[in-house]
């Protein structure tokens, strides 16, 4: 699995129709930002309004998994969603001019195919997975049930069992997302003949046709009723074995409805929205059941969020003795006031400083940043951080006022809240890999209580003063 999200490098599109209502559709994948994640876009409402693949966004799984938002409905998400996950691309634009997805041979293969066509690309903010830290399971009391153990990849087995004489017990696996494009995608949609004939009756598959779906005889037909379906998919003739695959159609794996089924998992449990390390264990499973579980898997997760959140904020007490005073900080840094922006280091290990910065009123910068609404700049905020940092690295050496730490690069800086005259900001700096040639590479936040109000990545490089 890789470290960094991705997304595609160029926009391209597919055509074809939908599979309930028949429309010719355009579906165009584009490129997105870092944390965008999935989103629809329905170009064909005014305002182009945009739908994200979410769980809790889900508004109808009878026949495929439908989306709506913002007055917009986006049918049949799975089979584009799967395509995208089994490809680990965390960030898409999919537009589409109709309301629902093409079905194109029925199963993921043909958005693969675009999709490698187009690019994959390699961002530069790390992914965040998901790792299920223990067993989280679901039932839906008639025979459906779906469980997410703890494991260090991805990985999902689904059993079914169609108590047909045509299908019979079924299961399918994949240990790794890696083996979904050669082993998963290319597995159609299939329904059985009396589904099929309900479909019809309440006027839906009107984009059916043997070439995107397989159709299931488990009973004997007769030739009335083989007419009536030539008709039906306009074909002059329709042909089937005792009980087989309507019009002698050849499966593409022995078990490939079980793959399809391993596949609906993999796109319904991308609304989840984070990619995942954990075993699935799928029985009997469809999209309502998929989605439910994927709202547990959600809740889980930002349950997840909030505690390591909680368990990530620096700790300062006040009344505490610090490990280093304001006047033993300056015996390590080279700044002075009114540059030295780090009263106090609270806690140092090998790794890690946190370090404390008290924003009085009478900060030279107030005068003008900003008169009547005094802020403290963010690039100060910045400067302190780095500050913190230069601790971390040179405490440990004999002469620290020897040496000196320059910015080489700063990435992915962000400022989330305001601080102002009588906060008291908690630096804290991470070293993010080992010192290597004197360059140091390291992650920066600044709070103020609870609140994370700054953060960024930075380089340093550690230089002996001549």
């Amino acid at each position: 699995m890789d470290k960094f999200q991705t997304t595609i490098k160029e926009a391209i599109s597919i055509s074809g129709v939908g599979l309930h209502t028949g429309n010719q559709v355009t579906l165009t994948f584009e490129p997105a930002d870092e944390d965008h994640g999935y989103v629809f876009q329905r170009t064909d409402i005014d305002g182009q309004p945009k739908v994200k693949a979410d769980c809790d966004l889900v508004v109808d799984t009878s026949r495929g998994t439908t989306i709506e938002d913002n007055g917009a409905r986006v049918n049949t998400v799975e089979h584009v969603l799967a395509a995208l996950a089994g490809l680990e691309i965390d960030n898409c634009l999919i537009k589409l001019n109709a309301p629902e997805t093409p079905i194109m041979d029925g199963s993921s293969r043909p958005f693969i195919d675009i999709l490698q066509k187009a690019g994959i690309e390699t961002q530069k903010k790390e992914r965040e997975y998901f790792e299920i830290p223990k067993r989280i399971n679901y039932t839906d009391g008639e025979g459906v049930e779906m469980m997410a153990l703890p494991a260090d990849d991805y990985r999902l087995t689904v059993m079914v069992d169609y108590n047909s004489p045509v299908l019979g017990s079924q299961h399918a696996s994949i240990i790794n997302l890696s083996e979904f494009t050669d082993e998963i995608s290319s597995c159609r949609t299939f329904c059985f003949l009396h589904e099929l004939e309900m479909l019809v009756k309440h006027d839906l598959i009107k984009g059916g046709d043997l070439n995107n779906a397989i159709v299931v005889v488990d009973r004997v037909i007769e030739d009335s009723e083989m007419e009536s379906l030539a008709k039906l998919f306009n074909k002059d003739k329709i042909e089937v074995k005792k009980e087989g695959i309507l019009n002698n159609v050849e499966l593409r794996f022995q078990n490939e409805p079980a793959r399809h089924k391993l596949l609906d998992v993999v796109g319904d449990l991308a609304l989840a929205g984070v990619p995942l390390k954990a075993q699935i264990l799928a029985a009997r499973p469809g999209h309502a059941a998929n989605v439910e579980f994927a709202k547990k898997i959600k809740k889980a997760y930002l349950a997840s969020r909030k505690t390591k959140k909680e368990d990530n904020i620096p700790v300062y007490d006040p009344n505490a003795v610090p490990l280093y005073n304001y006047q033993q900080v300056a015996n390590i840094l080279p700044h002075r006031h009114p540059f030295l922006l780090v009263d106090k280091i609270v806690k140092l290990t090998d790794t890690e400083v946190v370090a404390v910065k008290n924003i009085t009123g009478d900060q030279y910068f107030f005068q003008g940043h900003f008169p009547g609404e005094p802020l403290m700049p963010g690039v100060l905020q910045i400067e302190a951080m780095a500050q913190a940092g230069g601790v971390l690295v040179l405490a440990d050496k004999e002469n620290p006022a020897k040496w000196s730490t320059y910015f080489v690069k700063i990435e992915n800086a962000k400022f989330k809240d305001k601080v102002v005259p009588g906060d008291t900001l908690v630096l804290r700096m991470a070293l993010t890999g080992p010192v290597r040639r004197g360059l140091c590479m390291m992650k920066g936040e600044a709070y103020v209580g609870n609140r994370l109000v700054c953060e960024a990545n930075m380089m340093a490089q550690i230089v002996e003063n001549k």
